[in-house]
Formats: C-alpha cells, structure tokens, sequence
C-alpha cells in the first residue's frame, strides 16, 4: 500500500499535466480562429460561397452597420434600419490569409453598383467591408488593387466594424437546407429554391461579365 500511494499520486499528476497541455492547446486553437465581415448583397449567396474555401470553418448569415437593435430580416429589408445584410466569415489564417479573402469577396460582387446587388435593390443589399485597424488597411489595399485589375472605380466602402446580429436560424445554411418553402418558383426545398434565385437573380453571370477568370466562385454555378 505504501508504494501504491506514491505511484497513484504520480500518475495522478502526469494525467493533469496532460490535462493543462490539452486545455491550452484547445484555447491556442480557438485564439487563432479569425473573423472578416462582409456585405455582399444577398447573404445566402456570401455564405455559400466562402464555406467552400478551404481554411474557413464557418460563415454566419446576419446584420450589422445600422442602429436598430436586434433587427430581423423585414425591419432590415423593408429599409430604415441602416442595416447591411452581411455576413461573418471565420476562418484559419494559417490556411487562408485575409488578405486572400478579401480578394475573392471583391471579385464575387458587382463592386461598381451603389444601389444593391444583381437583382436585390436597395441600401440593405450595398456591398461594404467592415474592418478597424490593421484590417481597415488590408481592404483599402485590397480595393486599389482590384480597381486596378479591373479598370473602373470601386464603390464598396470600408467602414468601421459594429455590432453584428446574427440573422434568424432559417437563414443559416440556406443554401443547403431541406426544408420544403413556397416560392415564386412553387414548393421547393431550400437547397432548390437558393439555386434558382441565384440563377435567376443574375449574380454569377454579372460576376463573370466583371471578372472573368478572375472570379473565383461564379465558375462552380
């Protein structure tokens, strides 16, 4: 018994000090999970496009750049709110940088139109890219550099971050659900009725029209 004690004691403490590495290990993970938010018009469309980047493990579909607190999406759509439909993009900057992101958000939106995106009209569907600091100078950076490739002005501002309020639950992952909607192309599930919009709505042909080459998600659509 009396050597029992001691080797219990040590295995005791080797089994916490494993404990404490896992702990960090999981709070240094989570540390390095960064956030880029954007508006690009419909945010079904931004959410379904940047989950397919490799190094992003996560998009929420929401609101920000307004004042109304805890807007839904009709007081955000129906105008007055100053409101963006906009998206959080999390992501893993040791696999892609933000300075990569924000390349591929400019080159899949209309960055010359002021007064929405593609058939969605209106100031709650204005693109923008919401940053302070460090980040606020990527995206002037990252604009002059698409201005410069694609030889017209660029209207997408950057302005600075907010309050972001996460859009309702039916919202997420929009693009791929499957619950049954009535839509103006009858009853279709979610995932069906995402595509026809996005097809009918133009986006990826204006994306193409834009960029060409360049565009990185209106390829796969």
């Amino acid at each position: 018994m009396t050597h029992i004690l001691p080797n219990l004691k040590t295995s005791l403490l080797a089994a916490l000090i494993v404990l404490g590495f896992a702990i960090q290990g999981n709070k240094a993970h989570a540390a390095a999970t960064e956030i880029l938010t954007v508006a690009g018009g419909c945010f079904w469309c931004v959410e379904a496009d940047f989950e397919s980047v490799k190094g992003v493990s996560e998009v929420i579909s929401g609101y920000t750049g307004g004042t109304t607190e805890n807007p839904t999406y009709k007081d955000v759509t129906h105008g007055g709110t100053g409101h963006y439909e906009a998206a959080q993009i999390m992501y893993d900057p040791d696999q892609v940088t933000r300075q990569q992101l924000l390349a591929m958000f400019l080159r899949s939106v209309d960055v010359t139109d002021s007064g929405g995106q593609f058939c969605d009209r209106g100031d709650s569907y204005r693109t923008a890219i919401f940053a302070d600091g460090q980040a606020a100078e990527d995206a002037r950076q990252a604009i002059a550099q698409a201005s410069k490739e694609l030889g017209q002005k660029i209207v997408t501002p950057v302005l600075p971050l907010q309050k972001f309020h996460p859009a309702e639950d039916y919202h997420q992952n929009y693009y791929k659900g499957d619950d049954l909607q009535i839509t103006r192309f009858g009853i279709k599930d979610q995932a069906e009725a995402y595509k026809r919009y996005r097809n009918g709505c133009g986006r990826d042909a204006r994306v193409r029209e834009l960029w060409g080459d360049q565009a990185p998600f209106a390829k796969g659509h």
